[in-house]
């Protein structure tokens, strides 16, 4: 990707800033030209620009024109003019990195100018966002702009019928969620014909609140999911194995991650139940998967809390609210251990039929770039992963809000006591405020404080997007009290109502530290937009979450030396430190798994890489036959090598099963020479009946049935292995972690076994398509002969 000049990657200097205005005073000079032109020629600059690429142009040389267009455009259509901080924001994105961007400085408006230009390539550009809401509203605002310059514009969500979601990806700029982008390419790579496909190449992707979608959201990967039957006799097994089970003796439990292992004593009586000698034999991967999912049902999940028995089913309970989760299900087999530990009819298990992490997706393009409101936080995560740099936009105007200093109680309950106080004080005089909540759960302890004290309030918990949009955008106006989960509403602006500037804007009140800083610095960034006054305090106590799961001993070493003032508020002034602390580990902590994750799903996805670019082959209808012979070849290969490996003595080759393998095949059986020494003299004795084969499936060159009997099974057998294979890979990431008495790094052991599962499946999935065709083939010949 090109860049504009050299960047210096720890801090956005002002020689660098000064480099954008450069080309900033560049669009400027241009506005006059593109002001006098009349409508059909300022569209007809699209065209120009296009046959300016096509000539070879760069890109780099036509942006101070296409974004003088672009601006001219939205003055006209929208009446809305890009400032130059906008202008600057633009530039980065097209370049590929990240703009941040304080909330509040028309981020939505930026995106219009690097969509525009990549979309003149001709190879399209996606525009993400975070809600299938904000998609609607983008596509139908600054769609305006693109339509009105002669680009086609396309809206990419949930439940879309193939053909609208073809359409969709043709346009030249394409609106949609993160999520759905992902799920389209799962899918994708899952269909019979190049027909069915929806997506075309990767080109440019820009994606808003991209610390959330690449960040937030690469905690869980994508998974598209079928229905499989459930060894039921296996997980009624287990659940009585693990109800006899001892905390501490036989399993451990870590309340705060929720962690699950067996013991060393636990693994013994799981290996004297079934009669096996290692648990953590590959062979025996499916049952150690069973037995732990099991122990987590019994101590992860407790009957009337998380979940409640009628009907013979298990419903789930959503901790949040309470309610009833109507036709949800927990995937991977833990649903039917909780039925298996209830004694309820076993259901279908959720199982895996593809999956890609939101990392490797979106790494895929080949120029991706975003904006936030605080990227710059994690910006040597988002280096190392993606390859963009965070460049800090000035604001528009000078920010005026001012951010108090946290406040810290030692209980839950004086934290609320207090807010509701400070808020009844605020209100009073007329002063908006809202107040961010972690959870629905916290948001529900807010409210009953709030209650106490004889206020009203609206709650933003379980509402709609469309609800959470409207309420979070009147949070500003004049007595009012919004309470909000940080997430409610995102990407949407509070404008201060009339009069509330002289009130001092916006005030913002943050009841809980997030597991991010740049979480928290969003719920501050509600308020003192576009140069407006605002103010923001984070109210804590160390009972919180993030203390109680991180800090335990850290809180409890403060306690000895902590001091309060009269109203209960912690004077240490090293709080302060203990906060920022914790909430680094926590930092951290999250981190370590997106990257561990990751690099688990990177072995998976090289596996992914063969799997799909076969698939491609064959649905291209790439010399099927071809690729019939290569595998035949490869079976014959892998089946001496395999019984007859480099390291072992003749005398200790397989040759039972070598013959088996090959006469499973071939159409004459052959008798294996036991006395060969040399694997040279195998292929030799294999290769006339392998000829034989191959002659005859040459004579079936170009037989209809047995052209189009090729690429079904090949499809059928791959598609099959590769939802088992993802399984089996499932169960070892499930076990590596505990193996520490072997005394090596867990992810080598996950490489490694990996690797022997996906060759030892791969073969697999050869050998039965040979088989399975060859056979077809024999029954073809006989028919034939018996016709003569």
């Amino acid at each position: 990707m090109f860049s504009f000049f050299k960047r210096n990657k720890e801090q956005t200097s002002k020689r660098e800033l000064k480099g954008y205005y450069k080309i900033v005073n560049q669009i400027n000079g241009l506005e006059e030209k593109y002001a006098a032109m009349s409508d059909d020629a300022l569209k007809d600059m699209t065209a120009t620009f296009k046959e300016q690429l096509e000539n070879g142009t760069s890109i780099q040389s036509i942006v101070p024109d296409a974004f003088a267009v672009v601006r001219e455009a939205s003055k006209r259509v929208l009446n809305m003019r890009h400032f130059d901080v906008q202008l600057i924001g633009g530039l980065v994105l097209t370049e590929g990195n990240i703009a941040e961007m304080p909330t509040g400085e028309g981020k939505t408006l930026v995106a219009s100018l690097p969509s525009y230009v990549r979309a003149l390539e001709g190879k399209g550009v996606h525009v993400i966002t975070v809600n299938d809401y904000l998609a609607k509203r983008d596509y139908d605002q600054i769609g305006q702009i693109h339509r009105f310059l002669g680009l086609t514009v396309g809206l990419n969500v949930p439940m879309m019928e193939p053909d609208a979601k073809k359409r969709a990806y043709k346009a030249d700029i394409t609106y949609g969620v993160g999520t759905e982008f992902g799920f389209d390419y799962l899918r994708d790579n899952m269909v019979h014909s190049i027909a069915d496909r929806v997506q075309r190449p990767y080109h440019f992707a820009i994606i808003d609140e991209v610390d959330s979608v690449l960040i937030d959201e690469a905690k869980t990967p994508l998974i598209v999911a079928g229905k499989m039957s459930a060894n039921e006799e296996l997980h009624q097994i287990a659940a009585m194995l693990a109800k006899r089970f001892v905390v501490e003796e036989d399993y451990e439990f870590d309340d705060e991650t929720k962690a699950t292992a067996l013991t060393d004593q636990g693994i013994e009586k799981v290996e004297r139940a079934f009669g096996i000698d290692n648990l953590y034999d590959l062979d025996h991967q499916t049952l150690y998967h069973y037995v732990i999912q099991a122990v987590r049902a019994h101590v992860m999940f407790e009957r009337d809390v998380d979940y409640i028995v009628k009907d013979d089913k298990i419903q789930l309970v959503d901790m949040f609210t309470g309610r009833i989760m109507e036709g949800r299900s927990l995937s991977d087999g833990l649903h039917q251990a909780i039925e298996a530990k209830e004694g309820v009819t076993i259901t279908e298990e959720n199982k895996a039929q593809a999956q890609v992490t939101i990392q490797n997706y979106f790494r895929m393009y080949p120029a991706l770039c975003g904006m936030t409101g605080t990227g710059k936080t994690q910006e040597k995560e988002i280096q190392e992963v993606y390859g963009m740099s965070v460049v800090q936009i000035p604001t528009n105007r000078p920010r005026l809000r001012i951010d108090q200093q946290d406040i810290i109680f030692e209980h839950k309950q004086e934290k609320y006591h207090f807010v509701a106080q400070l808020v009844k004080e605020r209100h009073e005089k007329g002063q908006p405020v809202l107040v961010g909540t972690t959870s629905i759960l916290q948001s529900e302890a807010v409210a009953t404080s709030l209650k106490n004290v004889g206020l009203s309030f609206q709650l933003l918990n379980a509402k709609t997007v469309e609800q959470e949009v409207e309420l979070i955008s009147e949070a500003g106006q004049k007595g009012r009290i919004t309470v909000a989960t940080n997430m409610a509403g995102r990407g949407t602006d509070i404008v201060p109502g009339d009069g509330v500037r002289e009130l001092g804007g916006l005030f913002v009140i943050g009841t809980e530290k997030h597991e991010s800083r740049r979480v928290d610095n969003q719920l501050r960034g509600r308020s003192g937009r576009q140069g407006d006054p605002g103010e923001s305090l984070f109210v804590l106590s160390l009972e919180d979450d993030m203390f109680r799961r991180f800090a335990k001993d850290d809180v409890e070493k403060f306690k000895k030396k902590m001091t309060k003032n009269a109203d209960g508020i912690i004077t240490n002034k090293d709080v302060h430190e203990l906060v920022s602390r914790t909430q680094r580990i926590v930092e951290g902590s999250q981190q370590g798994m997106r990257e561990y994750n990751l690099k688990l799903d990177d072995v998976i996805n090289d596996q992914r890489g063969v799997i799909y670019g076969l698939r491609n082959k064959i649905i291209g209808g790439e010399a099927t036959m071809e690729q019939l012979l290569q595998m035949l070849d490869e079976t014959v290969d892998f089946a001496i090598r395999e019984h007859a490996p480099d390291d072992a003595m003749p005398m200790d080759w397989n040759f039972d099963a070598m013959e088996r393998t090959i006469n499973s095949l071939t159409l004459s059986p052959i008798t294996i020479d036991r006395q060969a020494q040399k694997v040279d003299t195998l292929f030799e004795q294999v290769k006339p009946v392998i000829d034989e084969l191959k002659n005859l499936l040459a004579t079936y060159n170009e037989n209809e049935q047995i052209a189009a009997l090729i690429p079904q099974v090949m499809l059928m057998r791959l598609d099959a292995m590769w939802v088992k294979h993802l399984e089996s890979m499932a169960h070892l990431k499930e076990g590596i972690g505990l193996r520490h008495y072997q005394q090596e790094d867990p992810m080598r052991i996950y490489q490694r076994e990996g690797l022997e599962l996906f060759g030892r499946n791969y073969q697999e999935l050869r050998r039965s398509v040979v088989k399975e065709v060859i056979n077809f083939a024999k029954m073809l010949k006989e028919r034939q002969e018996e016709q003569q």
